[in-house]
């Protein structure tokens, strides 16, 4: 498939697009939600499925690319997907600048592409300034469970309010949210070094979470499920 910007919008469950490589100025990848609007709707956050840079076929962002562009079809750039999740899970919209994947050239001379996929998982999306608290809860007889969360800062308008921020990759996936909620109805959790460590010195942070109220009954096959897990 040939695509300077998106690409295909496959059944409903599952999104997949491409965007191609330029070679000159920024591109922006920005991750659309279920059935192709520009964003998860409120009730829903994006989950990375799978994340490919690098050149996989010769068909894919090939039009008017000369065939020495494209002969290269075993090449990839080791720790796409991290980076993506990283930057996406449990937001509601994403805008990945492809300059981070041209950091590392996994084929130089080769026309390359992002192809990813990913879902918009229902859940109740929660973003807390640094120095402040966010009470997360559930209706009577359910119980929190954590889908994500990520505390430094992967933005330049999130919880802005007087700060100017240059580094806005800077971000620190935890599980410290999820040990102190998981299988509570309330939970109160503190946005603050102290709690998550300080992943970007003299950066304004906040903490972005995104969780579900489950029923009380699946309490044990939760804990089950995070003890495989290794949570």
């Amino acid at each position: 498939m040939n695509s300077g910007s998106f690409a295909r919008f496959v059944a409903f469950k599952y999104i997949f697009l491409y965007i191609c490589k330029q070679t000159a100025g920024s591109l922006h990848l920005i991750l659309k939600g279920l059935d192709g609007i520009s964003e998860c709707d409120s009730s829903a956050v994006i989950s990375v499925v799978s994340s490919f840079y690098g050149r996989a076929d010769r068909v894919t962002c090939s039009a008017g690319r000369p065939a020495a562009q494209l002969a290269n079809t075993g090449c990839s750039l080791p720790g796409t997907l991290e980076i993506v999740k990283t930057r996406c899970n449990g937001k509601r919209v994403c805008e990945l600048n492809a300059n981070t994947l041209r950091a590392s050239d996994p084929c130089n001379g080769t026309y390359k592409y992002m192809d990813t996929t990913f879902i918009c998982l229902p859940a109740i999306h929660v973003i807390t300034c640094e120095h402040s608290a966010t009470h997360l809860h559930c209706g009577p007889g359910q119980i929190i469970a954590i889908h994500n969360a990520v505390y430094g800062r992967r933005d330049q308008t999130t919880c802005s309010y007087k700060h100017h921020h240059q580094n806005v990759y800077c971000s620190r996936p935890t599980n410290k949210v999820a040990e102190s909620c998981n299988g509570k109805n309330s939970c109160t959790i503190y946005a603050s070094n102290s709690v998550f460590g300080d992943p970007c010195r003299r950066v304004y942070k906040y903490l972005e979470l995104a969780y579900t109220c489950e029923c009380k009954c699946l309490k044990g096959l939760f804990h089950s499920a995070e003890a495989n897990r290794g949570v």
